[in-house]
């Protein structure tokens, strides 16, 4: 190793040094994912769209980037659809975030009750799923579950 390189390679160590030190301290607490509210964005003869609210706390003391969410939602005890939302979104360190993920469904399968339940106020639902996220720790994926009532955002006032 030439003399000029040598301060080059002991910066480099020093610096991974301190970076492996810095990870060692962190650790990862899965984030809060809770269902806010449903808002109906479309409703046609052979389906509907509707978004899913949901607001996302993040416990850790670090930024986390999602890089996939997949759920699937039932409202009244009769499955609506699945959700893919695979663009990026940043979960800022302790700190809430609104997360919106559309889904589309189909009348078809759906049942009679199905454009009834849409004219309620509040809804019962079940979701699950899960998010994919990419921390300084390492790839880690949490499970989303959960049920209970929510509001229902209608497309007219």
């Amino acid at each position: 190793m030439t003399r000029a390189a040598l301060p080059v390679a002991a910066l480099s160590a020093a610096v991974l040094a301190s970076a492996c030190a810095t990870l060692r301290g962190l650790t990862f607490q899965e984030p809060d994912v809770s269902l806010q509210e449903i808002q109906i964005t479309g409703i046609g003869l052979a389906g509907g769209t509707f978004d899913l609210v949901f607001d996302v706390w993040n416990p850790n003391d670090y930024r986390l980037r999602s890089t996939r969410l997949e759920v699937g939602v039932d409202l009244e005890g009769t499955h609506f659809g699945d959700a893919l939302l695979d663009r990026p979104l940043d979960l800022s360190p302790t700190n809430h975030s609104r997360v919106v993920v559309p889904v589309r469904f189909e009348w078809a399968g759906l049942g009679a009750g199905a454009k009834a339940l849409l004219t309620r106020r509040a809804v019962g639902y079940a979701i699950t799923g899960r998010v994919f996220l990419d921390t300084p720790l390492g790839d880690k994926t949490v499970g989303l579950t959960g049920k209970g009532n929510v509001p229902l955002r209608k497309l007219l006032p």
